[in-house]
């Protein structure tokens, strides 16, 4: 097993979405990371993008550290056959564990846990907690009326222009290839 190079922890959805591009990235996430030797930091579960994720990691030999609450691990179908599996007594602690174990953080589609983990990233970086980039993988548009939201949050003064400046959009697995490869170089 080739040693990881970085770690990139990755939110999304427990659900495949209702566009078809959402799976694809997914699995074009998971094989580059396999790829290029970047560790997938996950949230464990074995359905819908995150499964997808993993296990196409998985395929291509790629290292995987997979983080769940003692809850969610027969709603979410715990992938335990993960290189590492770790489970949490809470959300929190999960997001902890991700976050601390991992270079980067990607979002792919996703609901209210991906929005949560997202947000919880953001606000850290915007409170000085981290510098670690955080990206946001806009396939077809799906974060379109988020990134509307937020610059409605700024425009409204409850937030600095700044905000938005902790955060990479990008439109492809590939544009994602190149930004990470900045960014860890």
């Amino acid at each position: 097993m080739t040693a990881f190079q970085h770690s990139l922890c990755v939110f999304c959805g427990s659900r495949p979405g209702d566009d078809p591009a959402y799976m694809q990235a997914a699995r074009d996430l998971g094989v580059l990371m396999a790829r290029r030797h970047w560790r997938l930091v996950y949230g464990a579960g074995d359905v819908g993008l995150m499964g997808q994720v993993a296990r196409t990691n998985q395929d291509g030999g790629g290292q995987s550290l997979g983080v769940i609450p003692a809850h969610l691990v027969e709603m979410e179908v715990a992938k335990r056959d993960l290189t590492y599996f770790v489970i949490t007594e809470t959300m929190h602690e999960r997001k902890k564990v991700m976050f601390m174990n991992s270079d980067a953080i990607v979002t792919l589609p996703g609901g209210a846990g991906t929005l949560d983990e997202f947000f919880e990233v953001m606000t850290w970086h915007h409170l000085g907690l981290h510098e670690k980039p955080v990206y946001l993988l806009n396939i077809n548009g799906y974060w379109d009326d988020l990134l509307t939201l937020v610059k409605h949050v700024i425009t409204r003064g409850f937030a600095e222009r700044s905000f938005l400046d902790y955060l990479s959009v990008v439109t492809s697995v590939a544009a994602l290839e190149a930004a990470l490869l900045r960014d860890f170089s």
